[in-house]
């Protein structure tokens, strides 16, 4: 499994990578889950940062247009992986419009861009699209990762939304639509086991290398503590 950190600076993306941190994920705490940072902090952290660049875009309603700017402005930014929150979105069918319009975006940038998209483990108490309707979707649109997190940050885990069962269902269904598969939204140390069993191909943190509290700033000896029990 791959380790995805997600700072909010230059200061906390320098302290992921140097505790082992796979993929460097730029988000806005403050805009929500998923928020989108500021372009020009996308472009100072890819500067000094070797990992792989990821960045938020925001949690979206259904704008497929705003959406595919958004997209494309962090791909010019610098990201390699770009990640869009499917946090308003109600059928498959608008989140294949709106994530085909941000492969598009992107691609037609850079082939190489990955898009990776999100539902959310508490979709019921948001109204959100299930996780389970995700992976056809993203196929469909030409996406490469499909993610579950939390909507809201109040604490409360993936782990409180959906079961041991519905998190495994959600992996097999990515690797058979041919997708990689990641998992985020208040991981802690104690559900690590049961990760390695599911094996998702990345799993996304921010709170538990903080201390425990995302507001917090990233400790690099938090990161390498975490990716010892990832080997």
């Amino acid at each position: 499994m791959k380790l995805l950190v997600s700072p909010m600076n230059v200061q906390e993306a320098i302290a992921a990578e140097q505790g082992g941190a796979d993929i460097i994920d730029v988000k806005n705490p403050k805009e929500g889950s998923l928020g989108a940072n500021f372009p020009w902090v996308i472009s100072q952290i890819k500067s000094h940062i070797s990992k792989p660049l990821s960045a938020t875009i925001g949690d979206f309603n259904f704008k497929p247009g705003t959406a595919s700017l958004a997209a494309l402005g962090a791909a010019v930014a610098g990201a390699q992986y770009i990640k869009v929150g499917l946090y308003d979105i109600h059928t498959p069918e608008q989140a294949y419009e709106l994530l085909a319009g941000v492969t598009r975006a992107v691609r037609t940038f850079d082939a190489e861009k990955i898009v990776v998209a999100s539902a959310y483990s508490d979709y019921e108490r948001i109204g959100s699209i299930s996780p389970f309707e995700l992976p056809a979707a993203a196929k469909r649109a030409d996406a490469d990762v499909v993610m579950v997190d939390t909507g809201i940050k109040d604490g409360r885990s993936t782990f409180e939304f959906m079961g041991s069962e519905e998190l495994k269902k959600f992996v097999d269904l990515a690797h058979e639509n041919k997708l990689n598969c990641a998992i985020a939204g208040s991981i802690k140390l104690k559900d690590i086991a049961f990760l390695r069993e599911i094996s998702p191909d990345i799993i996304g943190v921010r709170g538990m290398v903080c201390g425990g509290d995302r507001t917090q700033a990233i400790r690099p000896e938090l990161v390498a503590e975490l990716k010892k029990q990832l080997a």
